[in-house]
């Protein structure tokens, strides 16, 4: 029998969390979760002996459960993540892992009274080899002085936003939503937190649907150093779903953009450009968060790709653009 029995709550992305957790020798999927009977009998080919049902609590609340993965909508991860924890059971959720500042900082205190209890999101662009490889170089300085950094989350999907539960929701954010990617990836390669800052967003794309929310925010990252990094999510876009980054220093410049990705360098007074050759996007490569966060628990391995440190450094930057795009002004970045 394995080690870790798993629970799988949303059957979207939660199916690619399946796959990930049955590739692992150690845990198995015994449980899922989703209001579609399509979802549940199509997700059973992934793990033919689960127990289907339609209420999360059933899985929240069952003793033969290990691990979590909460993979449903937005608005229900923090009541979710809450209860597994609360229940002893490690999680793992989509991002966001909530919406709010003061839900964030209950699941942290919940994890701070069960340290025993280990928790992660899926920020998986960490687990791409082109932007592991502008890590490596930018760590042993490869580039000189990194002073600038731009990174565009494409979603190239705007018919979610126009119609489905993202409109319906409450409240829904697209920095949450999108812009939380490329904003962990900017202080994953640089290894650093920004101290402020600014940001505008609007919903001209998708304003005529009814979508009451914004589809596009433009974020300004600035970090003790001076350092600055430009973010964008923009859900509204006729593009391809792409992750565009560019990381400039004194020395050298990568360059990440649809059309290819490139080195650009100095070189005896000449400007040499060389390909970048690692791999993106690397689809096989992002279930490799859930194989570490199976690992932590496992070993308590210090080794974990994402770790639950990571998550709300990322997530109080979201909370704090949120705060400079509704005020309109510089904003403090205050992490939980």
């Amino acid at each position: 029998m394995p080690q870790l029995r798993v629970g799988v709550i949303g059957l979207g992305v939660g199916a690619k969390h399946i796959q990930a957790y049955q590739a692992h020798p150690e845990c198995r999927v015994t449980a899922i979760c989703d209001f579609s009977s399509e979802r549940l009998q199509n997700s059973l080919r992934l793990c033919p002996d689960a127990k289907t049902t339609k209420n999360a609590d059933e899985i929240l609340n069952a003793p033969d459960i290990d691990v979590v993965s909460v993979a449903s909508f937005d608005n229900h991860h923090h009541e979710q993540v809450v209860r597994a924890i609360r229940n002893k059971k490690h999680v793992f959720v989509e991002k966001p892992i909530c919406l709010f500042a003061d839900e964030a900082r209950e699941i942290k205190r919940l994890l701070l009274e069960k340290p025993d209890i280990r928790l992660s999101s899926n920020l998986n662009l960490r687990t791409c080899p082109r932007f592991m490889k502008i890590k490596d170089a930018v760590g042993r300085d490869e580039l000189g002085k990194v002073y600038y950094l731009e990174g565009d989350y494409f979603w190239g999907r705007p018919h979610k936003l126009r119609n489905g539960w993202r409109k319906e929701m409450p409240f829904y954010s697209i920095i949450h939503g999108a812009a939380v990617h490329m904003i962990d990836l900017v202080l994953w390669i640089v290894n650093q937190r920004p101290v402020e800052v600014q940001g505008y967003g609007n919903r001209i794309a998708t304003g005529d649907s009814g979508m009451r929310f914004n589809d596009f925010a433009s974020l300004l990252l600035k970090f003790e150093g001076g350092e600055i990094a430009k973010i964008t999510a923009n859900g509204g876009c006729v593009y391809p779903h792409f992750h565009r980054l560019t990381v400039y220093g004194s020395e050298k410049s990568f360059v990440h953009e649809i059309s290819g990705g490139n080195w650009f360098e100095h070189k005896d007074a000449q400007l040499v450009e060389r390909p970048i050759l690692e791999a993106y996007p690397s689809v096989e490569d992002k279930g490799k968060v859930i194989t570490s966060f199976i690992d932590l628990i496992l070993t308590d391995s210090e080794s974990e790709i994402v770790s639950s440190k990571d998550v709300f450094d990322t997530l109080s930057v979201c909370f704090s653009a949120e705060k400079a795009i509704e005020s309109g002004r510089t904003t403090k970045i205050e992490y939980l």
